[in-house]
């Protein structure tokens, strides 16, 4: 599950997107393609045939690398919530653009969830001082439902204390 719970520390939650291919795979990935786009080519080594054709299986391989950089650099997402004394702060720092931040009292702070009518089902939002702001939203769907159910024990059980 991307997220972490760390409840004796100022940051309390940690989201971020889930990775299916981890750095490893991903230089295994381009040694495939590199591989398998190579192989047709042993036939055609010592002709000239061989140069006309070089140039595409190195696009290729350029293209898929620069798609999955692409893809690291869009996952670059992180949302932290951190309470500070009675302070309920919400961090997004997006892949591309200004980090946006959102604070209420920890009392008046709900987790809600819109199974329906939000940009994805099952959209979490938390709502305080008067503004609601979504919360894990790069999260699957499996994941925003457990999110909500933990962030909503999490307020109930601090604002019981």
């Amino acid at each position: 599950m991307p997220h972490r719970w760390t409840p004796d520390e100022r940051t309390i939650l940690t989201l971020w997107p889930h990775r299916s291919l981890p750095r490893r795979g991903f230089a295994a990935m381009i040694l495939m393609a590199f591989g398998l786009g190579s192989l047709p080519l042993m036939g055609l080594l010592g002709t000239v045939v061989l140069w006309g054709i070089l140039p595409f299986v190195l696009v290729m391989v350029g293209a898929l690398w620069w798609g999955l950089e692409r893809s690291y650099k869009d996952g670059d997402i992180l949302e932290e919530l951190q309470l500070l004394g009675d302070q309920l702060t919400l961090t997004h720092r997006p892949a591309r653009g200004q980090t946006q931040s959102w604070s209420c009292n920890v009392y008046w702070a709900r987790a809600e969830i819109h199974v329906n009518g939000g940009p994805v089902p099952h959209y979490v939002t938390l709502t305080g001082n008067g503004r609601t702001v979504e919360i894990g939203r790069f999260l699957s769907e499996d994941e925003r439902k457990i999110l909500f159910t933990e962030l909503s024990d999490f307020l109930r059980s601090t604002n019981r204390s």
